[in-house]
């Protein structure tokens, strides 16, 4: 349901009548005291049509048929102002509560696509780093779909990697994998502690100790050979490691399809490899097996010359490294034999991955070398949405005051208690999953208020206020609405417009609805969250100015129970989205 759409069928078939042709645009009113819509068009038209602004609007809406939908008016210097009639934005209300979507259509072309987010790396505990790639993922994934695309959400876990081996060869070296690698003892019961204490051991070690990276280096290239004992030890961790980041992920309300990691696109990298040497696009460089992917003007020619004469090649755009000098597989690889992995299965149009903004090279290069090899079909799109920071009230990305990096755990664990004092602070008595709703909920309105791309500051304390354009004030709307229509054994009727406050609440769901495009057009959920909140305030000055329930009126009263159920449906889809849980009362 899209008036704006209407209304520009309209101005262009009055345009046509007056034999003129031109690009006509309508978008929300800046001025809402003076009307709902607006057109800037006559501007950009009127050097084309040789008219000045305000005689071609006044032109246009001249030749506007009567109508009981819209009042058209032409305003100096060149806008056409536009009003919806009340009985036409009652009937549009009517329509909006019982259409299933409330108001979003689905796309008549859908898509099949496999959303990349969440990127836990197996072995290391989930910290703030890893907030935002499954926030933002999880969010788009439910807006794909609420449109009528086909998505695949997989949490691609980074289980293949150096970690592995450092993690493995530290709890070997401190007794823990005896049973694997002397034979001796009980298998060990590895737990979690054991896995925080090693990794970050084994991650300071490798700087300053070349032979224990070396040593690491070496057991991660057995196990991705699948050599016992390393292969056996590693699958244990997995599976420990695994159960925690799922758990976490859970907690954030976020769902994924597939929990398949590097490790299940091991068979697909010798057959991706294959195909580009069969292509001559793959070459060896210092013992190392890589394809150039800079274009035509990206490659400079150096003054110094290599080892065979020839000047190196100072290039902005590095190769894509298939094979280290070692043998082992690197991160490009294992991402170029997912995508080979994903597209086993025809049809796939779009693989979309959601990282921070660190890793723009490496997607720009792994993008290109999968569409030289033909791994990624020409139609394909292959996406990288890339996210900001989360940084402390300094400005600085956030970190404990010792200067570590907080733990996506002692996080979640942040939120309730703090959801819970505020709780209490209300005279309620929460519950850890009412809290858990709450915090996360706050938490997530509190990024995805911001452009995806950019950095945000994590401030707890304004992000769980119920005042403001915040999470929990949402959520509250809602529970008052439920508590509303909780009391009343009124049905509600026909939708109708008796004060300025019932007009605001509809135009603000049509706001609503264009958001929805808006963001999935922009990969970002920003615009969505503020037409969210724009709703909901616009229901609470309604919910001020007028007796719901006391009211005498029958008519009028069903009327506004209406308003409310139309209300609620809006902001529960439209948190939906936002994978933020609705209590049913706060």
């Amino acid at each position: 349901m899209n008036l704006q759409k209407e209304i520009e069928s309209i101005l262009k078939k009055s345009l046509g009548k007056m034999g003129m042709d031109g690009n006509v645009s309508v978008s929300f009113s800046n001025r809402p005291e003076l009307c709902d819509y607006q057109s800037n068009s006559c501007f950009a038209m009127s050097k084309q049509l040789h008219k000045a602004p305000l005689e071609l609007a006044s032109e246009i809406v001249a030749n506007i048929p009567a109508n009981r939908k819209y009042d058209f008016s032409a305003e100096k210097p060149g806008f056409i102002n536009v009003k919806v009639k009340d009985s036409y934005l009652a009937k549009k209300g009517d329509e909006l509560l019982l259409d299933e979507m409330v108001g979003v259509e689905k796309h008549k072309k859908s898509k099949r696509i496999i959303m990349d987010y969440g990127g836990a790396n197996v072995a290391k505990e989930l910290h703030v780093g890893h907030l935002r790639s499954p926030i933002i993922g999880e969010s788009l994934n439910r807006l794909h779909t609420l449109f009528g695309d086909n998505v695949t959400s997989d949490a691609h876990l980074g289980d293949w990697g150096l970690q592995m081996g450092l993690t493995i060869a530290q709890l070997m070296e401190d007794g823990v994998l005896d049973y694997y690698f002397k034979k001796k003892g009980k298998e060990p019961v590895i737990t979690l502690d054991m896995l925080n204490e090693a990794y970050p051991k084994a991650n300071k070690r490798k700087s300053v100790e070349p032979e224990f990276k070396e040593k690491a280096a070496e057991f991660t290239l057995r196990i991705q050979r699948k050599e016992s004992p390393y292969y056996d030890a590693y699958k244990k961790i997995r599976e420990v490691s695994v159960a925690q980041i799922k758990k976490n992920y859970e907690e954030l309300n976020a769902h994924f399809d597939l929990f398949l990691g590097e490790s299940d696109a091991e068979p697909y990298i010798s057959k991706a490899i294959d195909i580009f040497k069969k292509k001559g696009l793959a070459h060896e460089s210092e013992g190392a097996l890589i394809v150039d992917v800079a274009r035509e003007g990206e490659n400079i020619l150096s003054d110094k010359l290599d080892k065979d004469g020839k000047p190196y090649l100072l290039n902005p755009m590095p190769p894509v490294i298939l094979k280290k000098s070692n043998g082992a597989d690197v991160y490009a690889t294992t991402d170029i034999a997912t995508v080979l992995m994903r597209n086993k299965e025809k049809g796939v149009d779009e693989i979309i991955y959601v990282t921070d903004n660190r890793q723009g090279s490496h997607f720009e290069r792994f993008f290109r070398a999968c569409k030289l090899a033909g791994i990624s079909p020409e139609k394909q799109k292959l996406t990288h949405i890339v996210f900001g920071t989360i940084n402390g009230k300094d400005g600085k990305p956030f970190k404990t005051r010792s200067g570590e990096t907080i733990k996506l755990a002692d996080i979640i664990n942040i939120l309730i208690e703090k959801a819970s004092e505020k709780l209490k602070s209300n005279g309620l008595k929460p519950s850890r999953e009412l809290a858990l709703q709450i915090g996360v909920g706050a938490m997530k309105f509190g990024d995805l208020s911001n452009t995806v791309a950019k950095d945000y500051i994590f401030d707890i304390d304004k992000f769980l206020s119920f005042e403001g354009k915040t999470g929990p004030y949402l959520q509250y709307t809602v529970a008052r609405i439920n508590s509303i229509l909780a009391k009343t054994d009124c049905e509600g009727g026909a939708i109708k417009i008796y004060s300025e406050d019932e007009r605001k609440i509809i135009l603000a769901i049509m706001k609503l609805i264009s958001a929805y495009q808006l963001c999935y057009d922009d990969n970002s959920l920003n615009m969505l969250c503020s037409a969210t909140y724009e709703l909901a305030s616009a229901f609470s000055t309604f919910y001020n100015n007028h007796r719901i329930l006391s009211e005498k009126n029958l008519n009028k009263k069903r009327a506004y129970i209406s308003i409310c159920k139309l209300v609620r449906r809006a902001l529960v889809q439209a948190l939906g989205v936002l994978a933020i849980d609705v209590p049913e009362k706060m």
